[in-house]
């Protein structure tokens, strides 16, 4: 679809599917952690827009948050424009669907999930649309055969959409979700994707969706495996100490995060995705041999996990 013809796109049915596919997350992981119920924020953004907040505490999950945000405004934030200098000067439409889920167990992962749409206009100009998204994942103690999931399941997203999408998306995904100033992953990775515009409007609307429909299968069965797992006031100290990871890159680098700041959004929403608790030490380094050891040897940077390339 030409961008002229995005003068003609509806965009209630993507809205429709961001809150479709927030209550469906938000129901699954409400049945995993039995007796716990997200409370729901909804907020307006006085420049224009809002969205609804959602945010569990419970005995699985330490802390879960499901956002869904629609908002709109006169100028595209920096944060936007920094890598697109053609939308400076334009007004912006922006909606998605955000999630972080930090558990309470160091063997279950701590995940992250993204599926957004913006658009962005003036009058003398066609508009300019994209979708964008992704998810990854976060251990603190690994096992290969979850992480051999999670990437089939994300490779099972991308398939039926182009040969080398999972590959782009995944090394994107790598690439994005790196701390420089550590010189490691954040985690093991997964999907990333942006500025998705090619191909035909329907074609990439069709990609997102499935980006955000495969997030589930690919997440609760690796909950579902390790929960009941024993742990040690030692790994807990470990998993708290990683989490600092967290912090550091959704404070340093997150596109989103920049992108929330920067274009007045609310501030509670935006940092709902850092970690309820979190541990510092000076200049840790993991006994060799350890289970803390192989997280750092074998699983944080890029690794061809399906055995693809």
């Amino acid at each position: 679809m030409s961008e002229q013809a995005h003068n003609r796109i509806d965009l209630a049915p993507i809205e429709a599917y961001f809150t479709q596919l927030q209550d469906a997350i938000c129901r699954r992981l409400e049945e995993l952690d039995a007796g716990y119920h997200f409370v729901e924020d909804a907020w307006e953004r006085p420049a224009g827009g809002g969205g609804r907040t959602r945010t569990l505490d419970g005995d699985l999950f330490e802390k879960a948050g499901v956002n869904f945000s629609r908002v709109f405004g006169d100028n595209m934030p920096g944060s936007a424009t920094a890598h697109r200098p053609e939308l400076a000067g334009r007004a912006f439409d922006a909606m998605g669907v955000s999630l972080v889920i930090h558990p309470k167990n160091p063997h279950i992962p701590t995940t992250h999930m993204n599926v957004r749409f913006f658009t962005a206009f003036r009058d003398d100009a066609p508009p300019i649309w994209w979708f964008g998204g992704g998810f990854d994942l976060t251990p603190y103690y690994p096992y290969r055969e979850d992480v051999d999931h999670w990437h089939r399941t994300a490779k099972a997203a991308c398939d039926g959409h182009g040969e080398q999408v999972y590959r782009e998306f995944k090394e994107w995904c790598d690439r994005y979700f790196f701390l420089k100033h550590r010189n490691e992953t954040r985690g093991v990775g997964g999907l990333f994707f942006d500025d998705l515009n090619h191909g035909t409007f329907e074609q990439c609307f069709a990609l997102m969706q499935s980006v955000g429909d495969h997030f589930l299968p690919a997440y609760v069965p690796i909950v579902e495996k390790r929960r009941d797992t024993v742990f040690t006031e030692a790994e807990r100290d470990f998993q708290l100490y990683r989490r600092g990871r967290y912090v550091e890159f959704n404070l340093l680098f997150d596109r989103g995060t920049l992108f929330g700041i920067q274009s007045g959004g609310r501030t509670e929403s935006i940092l709902m995705s850092l970690p309820p608790l979190v541990r510092w030490q000076y200049n840790y380094q993991p006994t060799p041999g350890s289970r803390e050891a192989d997280l750092y040897d074998n699983y944080l940077k890029p690794v061809d996990w399906l055995g693809l390339h």
